[in-house]
């Protein structure tokens, strides 16, 4: 339960730091995928959605941007929804490092890797 909470905290911390960061490219990825709406002709909720499945790069494919602005557009939101996504998982390994290293019960595994790890240098 220790590391958990620990690395919950340590997660939740350094999302609030990046907050800014996190909002700028969730704010690109929105005002893109509104843009290739309006060119296309999608609702509100069709291009947030389209938008979105882009970022992830899932892509099911049932949006499919016709004009020359929109496939540009959705290169533009896979590119930044791929930096933000590594952005979140970068985040996690580091809270679930930081977790790792300040629990006893993993101390012998963090050990054991260092030592692997140094090994190899």
């Amino acid at each position: 339960m220790d590391f958990t909470v620990e690395f919950l905290q340590m997660f939740f911390l350094a999302l609030w730091y990046v907050a800014p960061l996190i909002g700028l490219l969730v704010a690109v990825i929105v005002i893109l995928g509104r843009l290739t709406g309006i060119r296309e002709g999608w609702s509100r909720a069709d291009s947030l959605y389209y938008a979105f499945i882009t970022a992830t790069t899932v892509g099911y494919g049932d949006f499919c941007p016709r004009k020359r602005f929109s496939k540009v557009s959705a290169v533009a939101i896979s590119f930044v929804g791929i930096v933000l996504t590594g952005i979140i998982v970068a985040i996690a390994l580091q809270a679930a490092l930081h977790a790792f290293r300040s629990s006893p019960d993993f101390k012998h595994m963090i050990d054991a890797v260092e030592q692997i790890d140094d090994a190899y240098k």
